[in-house]
């Protein structure tokens, strides 16, 4: 099954925490933490840690994350976790990843599992796609 929403970061913040020990490289790696509504087919917020390898400047880097996502997917309440990465060079989006994690759901989310992927639309709007199964 699909299911599709948008969503808005509430909260970005960056928590300070570096690799140790500190290896130099050509783009800083930082940690923070995300809270993330989502509106739609798939409805709740969630919490993430967020790593990126990242250039503010020129839009490279590549970032990878853990969400643990509560709420809804068409009506069917409950939690679960799901992870994502991708790269971009400034202007595009590679590499891209994601999973929903398995043995993670609860609720009528039990037994959840499948991909998805998450997408800036030219707009700045802000897209989920769940493509999903309930075992």
């Amino acid at each position: 099954m699909r299911a599709d929403g948008t969503f808005s970061v509430k909260a970005f913040v960056p928590t300070g925490l570096a690799p140790e020990p500190a290896v130099t490289t050509g783009l800083p790696v930082g940690v923070a933490t995300m809270e993330k509504h989502f509106e739609g087919e798939v409805a709740g917020r969630s919490a993430t840690l967020f790593t990126a390898a990242y250039d503010q400047e020129s839009g490279i880097g590549t970032y990878v994350a853990m969400e643990s996502f509560e709420g809804s997917v068409h009506g069917r309440s409950g939690a679960f976790n799901f992870a994502h990465s991708a790269t971009t060079t400034g202007g595009d989006r590679t590499a891209e990843f994601f999973t929903i994690v398995p043995s993670s759901g609860t609720g009528d989310l039990t037994g959840i599992s499948g991909t998805g992927s998450l997408t800036v639309d030219a707009d700045g709007t802000h897209r989920i796609r769940l493509d999903y199964e309930l075992g």
